[in-house]
Protein backbone atom coordinates (compact mmCIF):
# COMPACT_ATOMS: atom_id res chain seq x y z
CA UNK A 1 0.00 0.00 0.00
CA UNK A 2 3.07 2.19 0.16
CA UNK A 3 1.86 3.54 -3.65
CA UNK A 4 -1.01 4.90 -1.53
CA UNK A 5 0.56 6.56 1.25
CA UNK A 6 -0.71 10.05 1.44
CA UNK A 7 1.09 13.33 0.26
CA UNK A 8 3.43 10.83 -1.76
CA UNK A 9 3.85 12.03 -5.60
CA UNK A 10 2.91 8.43 -7.71
CA UNK A 11 4.16 9.09 -11.65
CA UNK A 12 1.64 6.50 -13.31
CA UNK A 13 2.53 7.57 -16.92
CA UNK A 14 4.47 10.30 -18.32
CA UNK A 15 1.26 12.33 -18.42
CA UNK A 16 -0.33 11.32 -15.32
CA UNK A 17 1.05 11.55 -11.42
CA UNK A 18 -1.30 10.48 -8.63
CA UNK A 19 -1.33 12.27 -4.66
CA UNK A 20 -3.46 10.47 -2.23
CA UNK A 21 -5.93 12.44 0.20
CA UNK A 22 -5.18 11.61 3.85
CA UNK A 23 -8.85 10.66 4.04
CA UNK A 24 -8.94 6.93 4.26
CA UNK A 25 -11.87 5.27 5.30
CA UNK A 26 -14.78 2.53 4.56
CA UNK A 27 -16.40 4.89 1.89
CA UNK A 28 -13.11 6.55 0.69
CA UNK A 29 -10.80 3.44 0.60
CA UNK A 30 -7.64 4.16 0.56
CA UNK A 31 -8.10 7.94 0.20
CA UNK A 32 -8.81 10.27 -2.29
CA UNK A 33 -7.01 10.44 -5.52
CA UNK A 34 -5.62 13.97 -6.66
CA UNK A 35 -4.43 13.18 -10.14
CA UNK A 36 -2.24 15.80 -12.13
CA UNK A 37 -2.65 16.07 -15.46
CA UNK A 38 0.73 17.49 -17.29
CA UNK A 39 3.84 18.43 -16.47
CA UNK A 40 4.64 22.45 -17.18
CA UNK A 41 0.68 23.11 -17.70
CA UNK A 42 -1.06 21.18 -15.11
CA UNK A 43 -4.74 20.42 -14.55
CA UNK A 44 -5.81 18.95 -11.19
CA UNK A 45 -8.30 16.18 -11.12
CA UNK A 46 -10.44 16.06 -7.57
CA UNK A 47 -8.25 18.47 -5.29
CA UNK A 48 -10.38 16.14 -2.29
CA UNK A 49 -11.26 17.87 1.22
CA UNK A 50 -10.15 20.91 2.36
CA UNK A 51 -6.97 19.62 4.02
CA UNK A 52 -3.91 22.40 3.99
CA UNK A 53 -1.66 19.52 4.30
CA UNK A 54 -3.00 17.57 0.99
CA UNK A 55 -3.04 20.77 -1.11
CA UNK A 56 0.29 21.53 0.39
CA UNK A 57 1.18 17.93 -0.92
CA UNK A 58 -0.53 18.89 -4.47
CA UNK A 59 1.38 22.31 -4.65
CA UNK A 60 4.55 20.80 -3.75
CA UNK A 61 3.85 17.67 -6.66
CA UNK A 62 3.43 20.45 -9.60
CA UNK A 63 6.39 22.18 -8.20
CA UNK A 64 8.64 18.96 -8.06
CA UNK A 65 7.44 18.58 -12.04
CA UNK A 66 8.20 22.41 -12.56
CA UNK A 67 4.82 22.86 -14.09
CA UNK A 68 2.45 25.33 -12.71
CA UNK A 69 -1.23 24.07 -11.52
CA UNK A 70 -3.82 26.13 -14.30
CA UNK A 71 -7.06 23.96 -14.05
CA UNK A 72 -8.76 22.56 -11.51
CA UNK A 73 -11.09 19.73 -12.47
CA UNK A 74 -13.77 18.02 -10.25
CA UNK A 75 -15.58 14.89 -10.92
CA UNK A 76 -18.64 16.07 -8.57
CA UNK A 77 -18.99 17.74 -5.76
CA UNK A 78 -19.47 15.16 -2.41
CA UNK A 79 -17.67 15.99 0.53
CA UNK A 80 -14.00 14.27 -0.50
CA UNK A 81 -13.89 15.07 -3.55
CA UNK A 82 -14.00 19.62 -4.42
CA UNK A 83 -14.01 21.33 -0.73
CA UNK A 84 -10.04 21.53 -1.60
CA UNK A 85 -10.56 23.50 -4.50
CA UNK A 86 -11.04 26.75 -3.41
CA UNK A 87 -8.33 26.86 -1.43
CA UNK A 88 -6.00 25.24 -4.20
CA UNK A 89 -7.32 28.12 -6.48
CA UNK A 90 -6.35 30.92 -3.28
CA UNK A 91 -2.92 29.29 -3.50
CA UNK A 92 -2.47 29.06 -7.29
CA UNK A 93 -5.02 31.20 -8.71
CA UNK A 94 -5.71 28.28 -11.05
CA UNK A 95 -9.04 27.90 -13.17
CA UNK A 96 -12.20 25.63 -11.33
CA UNK A 97 -13.57 23.62 -14.01
CA UNK A 98 -17.29 21.50 -13.10
CA UNK A 99 -20.94 21.42 -12.09
CA UNK A 100 -22.26 23.48 -9.31
CA UNK A 101 -23.51 21.25 -6.47
CA UNK A 102 -26.96 19.97 -6.42
CA UNK A 103 -29.17 20.59 -2.95
CA UNK A 104 -28.02 18.18 -0.44
CA UNK A 105 -26.14 17.89 3.04
CA UNK A 106 -23.56 15.82 1.39
CA UNK A 107 -22.78 17.97 -1.44
CA UNK A 108 -19.88 20.78 -1.41
CA UNK A 109 -22.39 23.90 -1.48
CA UNK A 110 -19.30 26.06 -1.10
CA UNK A 111 -18.20 25.14 -4.72
CA UNK A 112 -18.19 27.74 -7.52
CA UNK A 113 -16.43 27.04 -10.72
CA UNK A 114 -15.35 29.30 -12.55
CA UNK A 115 -16.29 27.29 -16.04
CA UNK A 116 -19.59 25.29 -15.29
CA UNK A 117 -18.71 22.25 -17.86
CA UNK A 118 -21.03 20.49 -19.51
CA UNK A 119 -20.97 16.86 -21.51
CA UNK A 120 -18.69 17.75 -24.39
CA UNK A 121 -16.79 20.27 -22.18
CA UNK A 122 -12.96 20.27 -23.36
CA UNK A 123 -9.42 21.05 -22.22
CA UNK A 124 -6.69 21.36 -24.83
CA UNK A 125 -2.96 22.43 -24.20
CA UNK A 126 -0.16 21.97 -25.99
CA UNK A 127 0.62 18.80 -23.53
CA UNK A 128 -2.67 17.26 -23.52
CA UNK A 129 -6.17 17.66 -24.23
CA UNK A 130 -9.55 16.27 -21.87
CA UNK A 131 -13.25 16.23 -22.82
CA UNK A 132 -15.65 15.96 -20.19
CA UNK A 133 -18.44 13.20 -20.27
CA UNK A 134 -21.61 13.79 -18.01
CA UNK A 135 -22.53 10.50 -16.40
CA UNK A 136 -25.10 10.99 -13.61
CA UNK A 137 -26.31 8.29 -11.39
CA UNK A 138 -23.92 8.17 -8.21
CA UNK A 139 -24.45 12.11 -8.65
CA UNK A 140 -26.70 14.31 -10.83
CA UNK A 141 -23.63 16.37 -11.48
CA UNK A 142 -21.12 13.69 -11.53
CA UNK A 143 -18.39 14.10 -14.76
CA UNK A 144 -15.98 11.52 -15.63
CA UNK A 145 -12.91 13.17 -17.65
CA UNK A 146 -10.82 11.26 -20.67
CA UNK A 147 -7.47 12.63 -21.47
CA UNK A 148 -7.28 11.15 -25.11
CA UNK A 149 -3.44 11.06 -25.27
CA UNK A 150 -3.79 8.37 -23.41
CA UNK A 151 -7.05 7.06 -23.88
CA UNK A 152 -7.79 6.79 -20.17
CA UNK A 153 -10.83 7.95 -18.23
CA UNK A 154 -11.12 9.45 -14.44
CA UNK A 155 -14.19 7.90 -13.25
CA UNK A 156 -14.26 9.71 -10.20
CA UNK A 157 -16.86 7.78 -8.28
CA UNK A 158 -19.00 6.46 -11.29
CA UNK A 159 -16.51 3.25 -11.12
CA UNK A 160 -14.41 2.26 -8.41
CA UNK A 161 -11.82 -0.12 -7.59
CA UNK A 162 -12.68 -2.92 -5.44
CA UNK A 163 -16.25 -2.21 -4.61
CA UNK A 164 -19.54 -1.01 -6.05
CA UNK A 165 -20.55 2.72 -5.86
CA UNK A 166 -23.42 3.54 -3.53
CA UNK A 167 -26.40 5.61 -5.30
CA UNK A 168 -27.94 7.35 -3.02
CA UNK A 169 -31.71 9.18 -3.67
CA UNK A 170 -32.63 11.64 -3.79
CA UNK A 171 -29.53 12.97 -6.17
CA UNK A 172 -28.43 9.40 -7.17
CA UNK A 173 -30.50 7.44 -9.40
CA UNK A 174 -30.18 4.22 -10.89
CA UNK A 175 -31.75 4.59 -14.16
CA UNK A 176 -29.45 7.69 -14.87
CA UNK A 177 -26.43 5.54 -13.71
CA UNK A 178 -27.22 2.54 -15.69
CA UNK A 179 -28.01 5.07 -18.71
CA UNK A 180 -23.96 6.45 -17.87
CA UNK A 181 -22.38 2.80 -17.73
CA UNK A 182 -24.27 2.17 -21.38
CA UNK A 183 -22.90 5.71 -22.34
CA UNK A 184 -19.02 5.07 -21.80
CA UNK A 185 -18.94 2.01 -23.98
CA UNK A 186 -19.18 4.24 -26.97
CA UNK A 187 -15.56 6.19 -26.02
CA UNK A 188 -12.16 4.73 -26.63
CA UNK A 189 -11.29 4.15 -23.35
CA UNK A 190 -8.14 1.69 -22.32
CA UNK A 191 -7.84 2.27 -18.84
CA UNK A 192 -9.84 3.70 -15.83
CA UNK A 193 -8.67 5.95 -12.69
CA UNK A 194 -11.39 5.89 -10.57
CA UNK A 195 -11.20 8.61 -7.84
CA UNK A 196 -10.07 5.56 -4.98
CA UNK A 197 -8.13 2.64 -5.37
CA UNK A 198 -5.58 1.42 -8.18
CA UNK A 199 -5.76 1.65 -12.03
CA UNK A 200 -8.25 -0.26 -13.81
CA UNK A 201 -7.52 -2.00 -16.93
CA UNK A 202 -9.88 -4.00 -19.23
CA UNK A 203 -12.47 -1.02 -18.90
CA UNK A 204 -15.46 -2.42 -21.32
CA UNK A 205 -15.17 -5.97 -19.21
CA UNK A 206 -15.55 -4.00 -15.61
CA UNK A 207 -18.44 -1.49 -17.32
CA UNK A 208 -20.51 -5.12 -18.11
CA UNK A 209 -19.50 -6.49 -14.99
CA UNK A 210 -21.14 -3.08 -13.10
CA UNK A 211 -24.07 -2.99 -14.84
CA UNK A 212 -24.43 -7.13 -14.74
CA UNK A 213 -23.99 -6.90 -10.94
CA UNK A 214 -26.55 -4.10 -10.48
CA UNK A 215 -29.19 -6.35 -12.64
CA UNK A 216 -28.29 -9.00 -10.86
CA UNK A 217 -29.31 -7.22 -7.37
CA UNK A 218 -32.80 -5.68 -9.22
CA UNK A 219 -33.72 -9.42 -10.18
CA UNK A 220 -33.20 -10.08 -6.32
CA UNK A 221 -35.11 -7.28 -5.27
CA UNK A 222 -37.93 -8.86 -7.20
CA UNK A 223 -37.32 -12.12 -6.32
CA UNK A 224 -37.74 -11.43 -2.53
CA UNK A 225 -40.62 -8.60 -2.40
CA UNK A 226 -43.21 -11.61 -2.62
CA UNK A 227 -41.34 -13.35 -0.13
CA UNK A 228 -41.94 -10.95 2.85
CA UNK A 229 -45.17 -10.72 4.69
CA UNK A 230 -44.29 -7.11 5.41
CA UNK A 231 -41.85 -6.06 2.95
CA UNK A 232 -40.47 -2.54 4.57
CA UNK A 233 -37.24 -1.51 2.89
CA UNK A 234 -34.95 -2.79 6.08
CA UNK A 235 -36.49 -6.52 5.46
CA UNK A 236 -36.06 -6.10 2.19
CA UNK A 237 -32.19 -5.21 2.90
CA UNK A 238 -31.77 -7.80 5.13
CA UNK A 239 -33.55 -10.20 2.26
CA UNK A 240 -31.95 -8.73 -0.65
CA UNK A 241 -28.24 -7.69 0.75
CA UNK A 242 -28.14 -11.16 3.21
CA UNK A 243 -24.72 -12.03 2.04
CA UNK A 244 -23.35 -8.52 3.37
CA UNK A 245 -22.16 -7.74 6.50
CA UNK A 246 -25.12 -6.08 8.93
CA UNK A 247 -23.34 -3.64 9.60
CA UNK A 248 -22.95 -2.29 5.88
CA UNK A 249 -26.38 -2.43 5.71
CA UNK A 250 -27.53 1.22 6.41
CA UNK A 251 -25.49 1.74 3.36
CA UNK A 252 -26.78 -0.95 1.37
CA UNK A 253 -30.41 0.67 1.88
CA UNK A 254 -29.18 3.48 -0.19
CA UNK A 255 -28.78 1.66 -3.31
CA UNK A 256 -31.38 -0.58 -2.14
CA UNK A 257 -33.84 2.56 -2.32
CA UNK A 258 -32.38 3.40 -5.57
CA UNK A 259 -33.12 -0.12 -7.19
CA UNK A 260 -36.74 0.43 -5.75
CA UNK A 261 -37.15 3.72 -7.43
CA UNK A 262 -36.31 2.80 -10.57
CA UNK A 263 -38.40 -0.16 -10.47
CA UNK A 264 -41.45 1.83 -9.34
CA UNK A 265 -41.27 4.54 -12.08
CA UNK A 266 -41.08 1.63 -14.55
CA UNK A 267 -44.27 0.32 -13.07
CA UNK A 268 -42.71 -3.13 -12.22
CA UNK A 269 -43.10 -2.97 -8.12
CA UNK A 270 -45.86 -0.30 -6.08
CA UNK A 271 -45.24 1.79 -3.03
CA UNK A 272 -47.93 2.12 -0.51
CA UNK A 273 -47.59 3.75 2.93
CA UNK A 274 -43.56 2.75 3.34
CA UNK A 275 -44.51 -1.01 2.05
CA UNK A 276 -43.27 -2.41 -1.27
CA UNK A 277 -45.31 -4.97 -3.53
CA UNK A 278 -44.82 -6.08 -7.14
CA UNK A 279 -46.81 -4.41 -9.46
CA UNK A 280 -49.83 -6.58 -11.14
CA UNK A 281 -49.64 -6.68 -14.58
Amino acid sequence: MSEFMPGKLVNLSPLVHRVVANNAGMMTGPGTNSYLIGNQQIAVIDPGPANPTHIDAIIDAAESLQGKIQWILCTHTHLDHSPGAALLKEKTGAVICGQPAPPGSSQDANFHPDQHWQDTSELACEEFSISAIHTPGHASNHLCFLLHDENLLFTGDHIMSGSTVVISPPDGNMIQYLASLEKLKSYPIDNLAPAHGGILTNPLEIIEDTIEHRLMREKKVLERIPTIPTCDIESLTASVYDEVPVFLHPIARMSLTAHLEKLEEEKRVIRNEGLWALERM
